[in-house]
């Protein structure tokens, strides 16, 4: 809902957005250096034209032995070039299920980002053990938001899912009311206890 509200406010000025997701199944692939060399591909892509001086890293890089790919100084540099075209907003959901051994190089490389691209805005969701992790990388400049959701909307929404069902006869009154008094139960607890959102001051200014 973030990224579409702000990819509605952002048609016609001069704003690019990358966004990204942490998957725990697909830990072993989402190391720094392809996150960050994926939200350099979207940033890249909102721009009218790649800028030359990326043009050559990939130009250096592909005539290297064995073809390796650029280094995560490299991509934090055509990083910084990306973003000084156009204001950039970078959403990270999910930052928690990212593999330990990575996160601090991770959140230490969008510091030092932050730290050459000034109008840069990062949106970081994740549950609060993460939170101190995140304060320590990117010192002042978190703003911590909690969130949970309202119980009214989770009704709503199990109550559709549940009118979806494509075996209606498998599932009659007792075992609807038992579905909904245990996820909702469910959900509240972690929600609570879990849902928490981080992102820099002012994002969406």
């Amino acid at each position: 809902m973030v990224i579409d509200s702000l990819c509605s406010q952002s048609r016609g000025q001069n704003i690019t957005i990358a966004c990204f997701y942490f998957d725990f199944a697909s830990q072993k692939e989402q190391s720094p250096g392809s996150i960050l060399g994926s939200l350099l591909k979207q940033l890249v892509f909102g721009l009218e034209e790649i800028p030359e001086e990326i043009l050559e890293v990939y130009r250096d890089r592909k005539n290297a032995i064995g073809g390796q790919g650029p280094q995560i100084s490299e991509v934090l540099k055509m990083l910084q070039i990306a973003t000084a075209r156009k204001r950039a907003f970078i959403f990270i959901d999910a930052v928690d299920e990212c593999a330990t051994e990575h996160q601090v190089k991770l959140l230490n490389s969008l510091n030092q980002l932050l730290q050459q691209s000034p109008d840069t805005r990062i949106f970081v969701t994740g549950r609060p053990h993460i939170l101190p992790e995140i304060e320590r990388c990117l010192a002042w400049r978190v703003t911590n938001i909690s969130i949970s959701p309202k119980r009214d909307d989770m009704v709503t929404y199990l109550h559709s899912r549940l009118a979806a069902d494509r075996t209606p006869s498998a599932m009659d009154s007792t075992l609807k009311a038992d579905i909904m008094t245990k996820v909702l139960g469910d959900i509240s607890k972690t929600y609570v206890e879990a849902a928490t959102l981080w992102g820099l001051p002012h994002v969406l200014r």
